[in-house]
């Protein structure tokens, strides 16, 4: 055995190649068994043995003068130690499960400043501190200004002339004194005088130097920009108010999953200072644009917060059930039992109504739910194939599965896949519907599909191109891309006698070692 191994070393003899052995097999019109290392370590084998790299056991390939096989059979014993097990692959509805986390803002377009129309001194300030709720009309502070003191005189002047007018006098005199009064009334109302405040002082008569600063809205003073006593110019701020019966939610989501999104879709919130409980807004804007640095797109989420449970810089997770097409685009039209048959506001979701009007925050008109792509019926969502997540075998760009055709009988097959859901992944090519795929042990499958030469996640191009019977089976690759070739004028290939078996170098008589040990280093 140890002369045979040195005569083979030393190119004396050479071994016969998977060449021969094709040449072999289609002359004889039938192939012969092969036995291959589980490592891939050394050319197949005729006969059983030990791997002379590794020693591992050779084992017996299923590869037969057909070539490859996308099929492969799993023993009921076998499959039970594996822990083989199969699911059905189901056609429904899909529907996207997007959850990102997000931080509640102001809705700018309830942000009001109140800043100073005429040059002054804030004599008094009611509201002296930041967080009051005030309501419409509500006493902020007074301002003193001589400014509006010499404006309301001038508006009482002319009134006075129009009153004091004689009825015969020329309508051109008439019309300029009335002109007069119109231009000082409109004074007025530029410095900062509210029409009830100037109906007053028609009244009353008297002209005061002193200007109470009215709230223009219902909110809460998140800035007090101005303390009592300070002297303000024109144009200056004093108060920010902020209506805080709604707020935004503010997202980053992938462009993937912000695609799928439309105004108006509902989004269910959970706040870090409520745990468990739910908050519903709806979809407000989707940023055209993508972020360049974080390769995200923003979306706002409009929250009602009627209670004031939410607080602005609060963090949110939000959950977006977007339903989806089958070929995992999203859908024309979906069925929201809220908006069936409604009207929403245009720039405002949130405002919802039974009948058309006008939106009670922006006053434009309201736009039926339909023209968003709700629809006032439920309807029959188009259904796609699902697999579950661990039947689904990758690598690179291919994705493969295991289908069992037949009990214990498992074929693989290339999968055109579309976008992963909570309830599974959408196939769009490769798996009907009621196919049995294995969901645990794919890889145990696989790689016994590896042993036999056939097609595997590997190397799945092999599907589909296997020869038929009169074809000879093609060569089997060795590993890194080798192939052995036999000279022309090379010895004739001695086989290795069927009743010896292949021993490790390492396992051979000491006997066997002394002969076939090479000469030491610095002998000749």
């Amino acid at each position: 055995i140890a002369f045979i191994g040195v005569a083979q070393r030393l190119g004396w003899i050479q071994v016969e190649t998977v060449a021969a052995k094709k040449t072999s097999a289609s002359a004889d019109g039938k192939g012969e068994a092969l036995y291959i290392c589980p490592m891939m370590c050394t050319p197949p084998q005729k006969e059983p043995g030990r791997c002379p790299v590794c020693a591992m056991e050779l084992v017996k390939s299923n590869q037969d003068s057909r070539g490859p096989s996308t099929e492969i059979t799993i023993k009921p014993a076998a499959r039970r130690l594996a822990n083989i097990a199969t699911a059905p692959a189901k056609a429904a509805p899909v529907t996207r499960r997007v959850r990102v986390v997000g931080r509640l803002q102001y809705d700018e377009g309830s942000l009001k400043t109140i800043a100073a129309y005429v040059d002054g001194r804030l004599e008094k300030l009611s509201i002296d501190y930041t967080g009051a709720v005030v309501e419409k009309g509500d006493r902020l502070g007074v301002l003193y200004s001589p400014r509006l003191y010499s404006a309301q005189v001038e508006f009482l002047l002319a009134k006075r002339a129009v009153d004091r007018l004689d009825p015969a006098a020329r309508s051109s005199t008439r019309q300029a004194n009335v002109n007069l009064f119109e231009n000082a009334r409109q004074r007025l109302i530029e410095l900062g005088m509210t029409p009830s405040q100037i109906t007053q002082l028609e009244q009353s008569g008297r002209a005061d130097s002193r200007l109470a600063l009215l709230a223009p809205m219902s909110g809460t003073v998140i800035r007090k920009l101005a303390v009592e006593g300070q002297y303000v110019k024109e144009g200056q701020s004093i108060y920010q108010l902020a209506d805080l019966s709604s707020l935004w939610l503010m997202l980053e989501l992938f462009p993937e999953d912000a695609a799928a999104l439309r105004y108006g879709l509902r989004v269910d919130a959970e706040v870090q200072s409520f745990p468990g409980k739910r908050f519903s807004g709806r979809v407000v804007f989707v940023d055209p644009c993508v972020e360049s640095k974080t390769r995200t797109v923003s979306v706002r989420v409009v929250l009602p917060n009627e209670r004031g449970l939410l607080r602005v810089g609060d963090y949110a997770r939000a959950t977006i059930e977007v339903p989806l097409s089958p070929d995992g685009g999203p859908v024309e039209h979906c069925y929201d039992p809220e908006l069936a048959g409604k009207w929403i506001g245009p720039k405002h979701p949130h405002i919802v109504q039974d009948q058309p009007g006008r939106c009670r925050i922006c006053g434009a008109a309201l736009v039926a739910a339909a023209d968003f792509g709700f629809t006032g019926e439920p309807a029959a969502q188009p259904e796609a194939v699902l697999i579950p997540r661990s039947a689904v075998l990758h690598v690179g760009d291919h994705a493969v599965a295991y289908v069992e055709t037949q009990p214990g009988v498992f074929q693989l097959r290339r999968l055109t896949v579309g976008p992963i859901t909570a309830q599974g992944v959408v196939v769009l090519d490769g798996i009907r519907a009621g196919e049995e795929v294995a969901v645990q042990g794919a890889f145990l499958i696989d790689s016994q599909m590896q042993l036999a030469g056939n097609p595997s996640l590997l190397d799945p191009e092999k599907a589909g191109d296997a020869p038929s019977e009169d074809v000879p089976a093609p060569d089997i690759p060795l590993p890194g891309g080798m192939e052995m070739e036999v000279a022309e004028e090379a010895a004739p290939a001695v086989p290795i006698p069927s009743d010896m078996e292949l021993v490790p170098a390492n396992e051979a008589p000491e006997s066997s070692q002394r002969v076939g040990r090479l000469p030491e280093e610095g002998t000749r």
